[in-house]
Parts: structure tokens; C-alpha cells; sequence
């Protein structure tokens, strides 16, 4: 159990020195990265609602 806990801590540490290495997104940047994720998302489920809606149409005029 003690060696369990000094591999732990000193993974904690090496997790720590490693955070400090990272390079953070400032403010605007992290705000232009959602922007774009949302805008992708919307446009995707717009784009498949359409995609649905299209093959549906198609079907029931096929089964007609």
C-alpha cells in the first residue's frame, strides 16, 4: 500500500509539472473555438434534418 502511494504522489507531481508546460487558450481564442464548434453542430443537424426530412419524402413516394 506504501509503494502504491508514493508511485501515486509522485504521479501527481509529474501530472503538475506537466500542466505547467501546457500552452492555455486566452480569452478571445477560447471564445472563437466555441464559436465554431456551436456553428459546426447547428449546421450539422440542420444539414441531417434536411438529409432526413429528403429520404423520408422519398420513401413514402416510393411506397405509394
Amino acid at each position: 500500500m506504501r509503494r502504491f502511494l508514493c508511485d501515486f504522489f509522485r504521479f501527481l507531481v509529474a501530472v503538475k509539472d506537466e500542466m505547467k508546460q501546457v500552452s492555455w487558450p486566452n480569452a478571445k481564442q477560447t471564445r472563437k473555438d466555441v464559436s465554431s464548434v456551436l456553428w459546426l453542430a447547428i449546421s450539422m443537424a440542420i444539414f441531417l434534418g434536411l438529409v432526413d426530412y429528403l429520404v423520408q419524402a422519398g420513401l413514402k413516394i416510393l411506397a405509394s
